[in-house]
């Protein structure tokens, strides 16, 4: 059952399941908390209470909003923590990893831990050898571009082609779902703004972040030239000591869609040591 927590003139749409710590799940851009369907469950069975959110602009999450930053979602993330009662451990994806750092800083005593999945969390330098060198970022970046510029819905489908290199078993629903929401009047602009967001307001914080990180890459995600020396940058920029990296062979930018099994592996005991210190 969908709920809705009311932020100004604005909605944010997620589902709670399950008893114990309370996990908040945040996708990524041009994605719902549908992204979530397998991983969500299985937090929930293993002893967790799990809000699955829309970000803003996103899913069933109200449209109009006036920013779409990682600031701005890392501030509905935690209005919803505060709503449903801290602390929460975050795991969020792509953009959502890096409002989940912003989250940590500015938040410390509702946010006991983050994991952050495929993320963008740095300011980014535009990579001219990575283009050359790696074939699979070329491509991405190409499609990634064409969204930009143009919104071109069917780039973005190109784009989750790479992105999801082994293709759940019910993916074709899955793309179809997508495509619909993203048809929707200004579900696309919101898309937009998002790939526009610069991530350097993610980057400035991880230095005040004062709780345990986990970052899980792919290494086949199209987003990087090198996924593995993206998260080890990450957890070079936080405090020592606080952040770790994995790495899931053959993962793209959703290793909680195609790989949730590995994701929740890597998971469930990072939860169960950071939240026991809650």
């Amino acid at each position: 059952m969908t709920e809705n927590l009311s932020i100004g003139r604005n909605t944010i749409a997620y589902d709670l399941i399950g008893e114990g710590p309370l996990v908040v799940l945040a996708h990524g851009i041009g994605d719902s908390r549908h992204s979530y369907r397998f991983l969500a469950p299985a937090l929930a069975a293993a002893g967790y209470r799990v809000a699955n959110v829309d970000i803003r602009g996103c899913g069933d999450s109200s449209l109009g909003w006036d920013g779409y930053s990682r600031t701005d979602i890392a501030g509905d993330l935690v209005a919803v923590v505060r709503h449903l009662g801290g602390p929460a451990v975050i795991i969020g994806q792509s953009i959502s990893g890096g409002a989940a750092s912003i989250a940590a800083a500015t938040a410390p005593e509702l946010i006991s831990g983050v994991i952050e999945l495929a993320p963008f969390t740095r300011a980014q330098s535009f990579d001219l050898g990575g283009l050359f060198r790696a074939r699979r970022f070329r491509a991405g970046f190409v499609q990634l571009a064409k969204v930009l510029v143009a919104g071109s819905l069917p780039a973005w489908k190109k784009y989750l082609d790479l992105a999801l290199p082994t293709k759940p078993a019910d993916w074709d629903a899955e793309l179809a779902r997508i495509e619909a929401k993203l048809s929707e009047p200004g579900r696309m602009a919101a898309l937009q703004a998002m790939c526009k967001a610069n991530p350097g307001d993610a980057g400035a914080a991880l230095a005040k972040v004062t709780c345990p990180v986990l970052i899980v890459e792919g290494t086949l995600d199209p987003d990087w030239a090198d996924p593995r020396a993206e998260g080890e940058k990450i957890v070079a920029e936080l405090p020592k000591g606080l952040g770790e990296l994995a790495v899931i062979e053959g993962a793209g930018h959703y290793p909680h869609a195609q790989t949730p099994d590995q994701v929740l592996a890597l998971a469930v005991p990072f939860l169960a040591r950071t939240l026991a210190r809650a």
